[in-house]
């Protein structure tokens, strides 16, 4: 058998699938499961009492975690005059207009995250569907269409995620790294529970938080008790 198929039955068999753990004793599993050589990302998965066909159940949101992503997130922002300064004083990585946007609409996409601010919509807008499908278009539901760059620049680089549930009901968030450590990836994992919670629609019926899982890159996912999450973050 090959080395990384050896690996990766020897890390499913340190998990119990028919047992649900409690979220510090899930996060403690499923960092001692993860197996590659590099500092692998600790991912979320929430499963949700809504149908998302429905634009009323529809949840989407955003959390700053507590530590960070543990990623350095490289932020692109549309601007000019004052708050073209103002992006680059916060630290964004590329601030410009419609040279940028040139550039993106050629095929570069070297940055992770975009803000605009709604002046430069008119830009930005023509890049639908080049950033649209990766996530990365600017969305003032999601507050990366601002005249506060400095906010939108220091949150994202800060650890700012986003979240939106698929069409099965699912949410997928990172919430860290496996050198976090259980205490801090704990407490991300809390913040991102709490934002998803208070989003609830109020046209969702019966039980919304019906599963949670965690799970590292390359290791198992590993199930956490609903009802234990649900009283930790009330």
């Amino acid at each position: 058998m090959p080395a990384v198929a050896r690996k990766k039955t020897e890390a499913r068999e340190k998990v119990d699938r028919s047992r649900k753990f409690s979220l510090n004793e899930g996060l403690e599993t499923a960092v001692s499961a993860a197996y590659a050589k590099f500092d692998e990302s600790v991912d979320l998965a929430v499963k949700l009492g809504v149908d998302p066909r429905h634009a009323d159940q529809m949840v989407r949101g955003t959390c700053v975690l507590p530590h960070g992503t543990g990623k350095q997130v490289r932020v692109l922002v549309f601007a000019k005059g004052d708050k073209e300064k103002e992006a680059k004083d916060a630290g964004a990585d590329y601030v410009g207009g419609e040279d940028l946007a040139k550039k993106i609409q050629e095929g570069w996409l070297d940055f992770d995250k975009a803000v605009a601010t709604p002046d430069m919509m008119g830009v930005v807008g023509k890049l639908g569907k080049i950033l649209g499908p990766r996530s990365m278009m600017p969305n003032p539901k999601v507050g990366t269409v601002t005249f506060d760059v400095a906010k939108a620049v220091s949150e994202l680089k800060g650890g700012k995620v986003e979240f939106r549930v698929e069409k099965a009901g699912i949410v997928h968030v990172p919430v860290g790294r496996i050198s976090f450590g259980v205490e801090k990836l704990a407490e991300n994992v809390q913040a991102v529970l709490e934002s998803i919670i208070r989003l609830k629609p109020s046209s969702s019926k019966g039980v919304y938080l019906k599963g949670v899982s965690v799970s590292t890159t390359m290791g198992p996912g590993v199930r956490l008790d609903p009802q234990e999450i649900r009283t930790l973050v009330k």
